[in-house]
C-alpha cells in the first residue's frame, strides 16, 4: 500500500506541475489559444502518456512493489483474476504482468479519449451560450481539470472497492453500458439543444449564491460594497465540472470493462482528460466534421457493454487485452474514415 502511494504522489505531482507551467508560466497572460499551440501541448500530454505506458512495460510491478511470485499472485487475484501466470516462473510471470498491465493503460486511455471528445459539444455549448470571452476559456478547462481530478479519483476508487467486494456490479456496469450505446445510436441524428440558464443547477445556484451580473476577467469572485460576489464564470465552472461528472458514469465504468486495476483507470482517464483539455481548441473547429463519431461511441459502448457482461466466459475462450484494444481502434477509426469518406450533405436553406 505504501509503494501504491508513493507511486500515485508521484503521478499527481508529474501531471499537476505540467498543468501549472502550462496555465502559469507559459500562458501566464490570458489570450486565445492558437492551433499551434494546441497542437504542441496536445503532442507533449500524448508524448507524456506514451513515455508511461513505455514505463509500465519494464517497471510495472513498481506500482504494487511486486518482488516476488507470491506477491505476483496476490496482485493478480486482486486485480487480474484471468492473467495467465507461469506457476514457479517468476521472470516470465513478470513480463506477461508487465505487458498486460501496459496494454490495459493504453486501451483505456484511447476508450477514455474517445468517449470524452462527446463531452466537448456540451462544453462548447455552456461557453458559448454564457458568452464566455475565448481568451478565459483555457483557464476555466484548467480548474475544471483540477476538479475533475479528484471527483473522478473518488468514483474510481469508490467503484473499485465494490468490483472487488461485488463481482456481478460488472454486470450493472455492462448493462448500462449497453443500454448507453442503443440509446446514442438511436439518437444520433436528433440534435440536442439544452439552454444552460434553464438547467436545474444554473437555477440552483442563482438562488442560493450571490452571482454579479456581470464577469470580471478571469475571476471567479469579488467584492462589492465590502460583500463577496461569485460571477458567471464561476457557475460556468461548475456546469463544465457537473458535466464532466454525468460523462465519468460511461467513461469510468466503459474502463473497467478493460482493467480491473484502480490505478489504470485513473491514470488513463487523468491523461485522456487533460490531453482533450489541449485538444479541445483545435477539435471545437472541426469536430462537427466527424458527423459517424456517435455512431463510432455507440458501438464503441455497445462492445465494452457485451465485453462486462461476457467476461468470464470471454477470457476462458482466450480472450486476451489486446484485442480490446484493437477492436477499439477499428471502431474509432472507421467512424473518423467514414465522416472524412462520406463528408455530411449541406442543406440547402434556400427554397
Amino acid at each position: 500500500m505504501t509503494t501504491e502511494i508513493i507511486f500515485f504522489i508521484g503521478f499527481s505531482i508529474l501531471i499537476l506541475g505540467i498543468l501549472f507551467i502550462d496555465l502559469k508560466v507559459v500562458g501566464k497572460n490570458s489570450h486565445v489559444v492558437s492551433i499551434k499551440e494546441s497542437l504542441i501541448w496536445t503532442s507533449i500530454w500524448v508524448s507524456v502518456a506514451v513515455g508511461f505506458y513505455i514505463l509500465l512495460i519494464y517497471h510495472a510491478e513498481k506500482l504494487h512493489g511486486i518482488n516476488s511470485l507470491e506477491q505476483l499472485l496476490l496482485v493478480e487475484k486482486k486485480y487480474a483474476p484471468f492473467l495467465k501466470i507461469i506457476p514457479g516462473n517468476f521472470t516470465e510471470s513478470l513480463d506477461i504482468y508487465r505487458n498486460n498491465l501496459a496494454t490495459e493503460f493504453i486501451t483505456g486511455y484511447f476508450v477514455e479519449y474517445s468517449l470524452s471528445i462527446d463531452n466537448i459539444f456540451v462544453i462548447m455549448m455552456i461557453l458559448s451560450s454564457f458568452a464566455v470571452k475565448e481568451i478565459y476559456y483555457k483557464e476555466v478547462l484548467f480548474w475544471g481539470i483540477l476538479g475533475a481530478f479528484v471527483l473522478r479519483g473518488i468514483f474510481i476508487f469508490t467503484g473499485s472497492a465494490l468490483v472487488q467486494r461485488f463481482d456481478w456490479v460488472l454486470l450493472i456496469f455492462g448493462a448500462f453500458l449497453l443500454y448507453q450505446g442503443v440509446k446514442i445510436f438511436i439518437n444520433r441524428n436528433k440534435e440536442e439543444v439544452t439552454e444552460p440558464h434553464n438547467h436545474w443547477l444554473f437555477k440552483y445556484l442563482s438562488r442560493h449564491f450571490p452571482i454579479s451580473s456581470h464577469y470580471s476577467g478571469s475571476q471567479f469572485a469579488l467584492y462589492q460594497n465590502k460583500k463577496l460576489f461569485f460571477t458567471p464564470l464561476l457557475i460556468v465552472l461548475v456546469m463544465v465540472e457537473f458535466t464532466d461528472l454525468v460523462f465519468a458514469f460511461d467513461s469510468i465504468p466503459a474502463v473497467f470493462a478493460v482493467t480491473r486495476d484502480p490505478f489504470m483507470v485513473f491514470f488513463s482517464n487523468i491523461f485522456a482528460i487533460i490531453g482533450l483539455r489541449s485538444l479541445f481548441f483545435l477539435l471545437r473547429k472541426v469536430v462537427y466534421m466527424f458527423h459517424y463519431l456517435k455512431v463510432g461511441i455507440s458501438g464503441l459502448l455497445m462492445f465494452i457493454g457485451f465485453k462486462l457482461l461476457l467476461h468470464s466466459w470471454l477470457y476462458n475462450i482466450g480472450f486476451k487485452t489486446i484485442y480490446s484494444l484493437y477492436i477499439i481502434l477499428f471502431i474509432l477509426l472507421a467512424s473518423i474514415g467514414a465522416s472524412i469518406l462520406f463528408p455530411k450533405k449541406e442543406v440547402n436553406s434556400e427554397a
